[in-house]
């Protein structure tokens, strides 16, 4: 059978109509849903890290340029899901265009995105755990919160909070996807109006002093035996580069189509709608923040090593406004939840997805007939994520997460321009203007992107995606339920 044999689109309409899945989701839990997930890990988290490796004060331009990717590819998306509002993401709509290799190729890639995402936020959010415990005079040993290659004594060392942050919303997630959704919206009404406090507050602890220079000398930073490129149009480039997983946010909407109530309206909806609210705060938090720290003070070995991990709360405390850092602190512990929630729940979709095609074990597609969930697929996932959130640096599995992200923007690119031109009679309830132009920039932009990700996290996701290969071809392909006939 051909590798670039492609699943009709009836076989999707049969998979939707005997799904177990419980069509719970309406349009504003939806945009919720992608609100949780993109606020949280570029505002609590890559702030830091984005001002300190890469772009300085002019961090607010990393992410307009991320936005404008991410608009290109939320406007593709929005195309696939108004056709194909099925769980899977990309993975599913290149298997209706392209062929089952790409497919399959996307499918790793967002299995790398999510994962290394649940991973990121974790450990961001074990940052924030331990600085909320500090406000209460509790400090745990460092070795309980340190992964081994930052930890600075010897020994064992593991990052406790991590791993047990991703056990309990495992335990969560079980229950059922309408609980989760429930605690995911007034979450997000929670950390919403938190960022809106950080933007108003922060106004009036703005040092100008810090912005300049708006774009600093291109530089490099020296730290133990590594070298990194940052600073100048480089480090803008490698900055939204570096943050754009934030915005995978959108793409965890189109996840949760299966459980949809109105999937082919609701889900572009929700993608654009969330796009644009976060989108928004991300570029007024990163001028707010710049402004009011220095960027050079998110060097984890400066005056404030802890500073990178939570460098919101961070930045209120070295302005003395230890109050507003409290009010931030706890926001973000409970905001970064919900991130961690939806990330964990839209990769378990895309591994349901993916079970479903027999591309890999079934034990991933079978759902609780109780709580319509995808029970042993969220307890492996979640045994996983939590050992390697445990034992991992934060700034490694932020990059492999960008990675992940824009390879499977570029693909939906691609491939909502491929279906345009073979299937146009195909009813499309959104349709993207100027398909071809829109197309194009988001190839472009988002190829360019991944090109500018540090060197290591392009080998680590070159890596993988020979693993990748190599799976495809020594498992799925010879399983895949293209070649007993049934969706053929």
């Amino acid at each position: 059978m051909s590798i670039w044999r492609v699943k009709p689109i009836s076989a999707f309409e049969a998979d939707m109509k005997k799904s177990d899945l419980k069509r719970v989701l309406g349009k504003w839990s939806l945009t919720a849903i992608g609100v949780g997930a993109i606020i949280g890990g570029g505002i609590f988290v890559l702030t830091g890290t984005g001002a300190y490796y890469h772009a300085g004060p002019a961090l607010a331009i990393s992410f307009i340029i991320a936005g404008i990717a991410c608009v290109f590819a939320a406007l593709c998306y929005s195309e696939f899901a108004s056709i194909l509002p099925v769980e899977g993401s990309a993975y599913a709509y290149a298997y209706g265009t392209i062929g089952e290799i790409f497919a399959w190729i996307i499918g790793w890639g967002l299995i790398l995105e999510y994962a290394m995402g649940s991973m990121t936020v974790a450990v961001s959010w074990s940052g924030y755990f331990n600085k909320l415990l500090k406000l209460f005079h509790i400090k745990l040993p460092e070795w309980l919160t340190t992964d081994p290659a930052s930890y600075t004594g010897e020994g064992f060392s593991m990052n406790l909070p991590a791993f047990l942050i991703v056990i309990l919303v495992i335990s969560l997630l079980i229950k059922g996807t309408k609980s989760a959704a429930k605690a995911n919206n007034a979450i997000v009404i929670l950390k919403v109006s938190a960022v809106i406090f950080v933007i108003v507050a922060g106004l009036f602890f703005i040092n100008t002093a810090n912005w300049s220079p708006f774009i600093p000398e291109a530089t490099q930073i020296v730290e133990k035996e590594t070298t990194h490129n940052a600073y100048g149009i480089g480090g803008i480039i490698s900055g939204a580069a570096a943050i754009f997983f934030a915005y995978v946010g959108f793409d965890a909407v189109s996840t949760q189509a299966g459980e949809a109530i109105n999937p082919k309206k609701d889900v572009p909806f929700a993608i654009i709608a969330s796009l644009l609210i976060c989108t928004t705060l991300y570029i007024l938090v990163s001028l707010v923040l710049t402004g009011m720290m220095n960027y050079q003070d998110f060097n984890p070995l400066g005056k404030y090593p802890e500073a990178i991990k939570a460098p919101v709360a961070y930045a209120f405390d070295i302005a003395g406004q230890g109050w507003a850092g409290f009010i931030i602190t706890v926001a973000a512990t409970i905001g970064l939840v919900s991130v961690l929630m939806v990330m964990i729940m839209g990769q378990s979709r895309i591994f349901l997805g993916m079970s479903k095609d027999g591309l890999i074990p079934q034990v991933f597609s079978k759902v609780n007939p109780i709580s319509g969930t995808p029970k042993t697929n969220l307890m492996i996932l979640g045994a996983i994520i939590a050992t390697v959130a445990a034992f991992t640096p934060i700034n490694k599995l932020a990059d492999m997460t960008s990675f992940g992200t824009l390879f499977a923007f570029t693909m939906v690119c691609i491939a909502v321009w491929i279906l345009r031109v073979k299937q146009p009679g195909l009813n499309r309830t959104f349709k993207v203007p100027a398909l071809p132009i829109i197309a194009v920039l988001g190839i472009a932009i988002n190829s360019y992107l991944i090109f500018n990700l540090s060197k290591d996290a392009q080998l680590l996701s070159l890596g993988w995606l020979v693993l990748g290969i190599v799976v495809y071809f020594g498992y799925s392909k010879k399983r895949s339920r293209l070649n007993d006939g049934t969706e053929e």
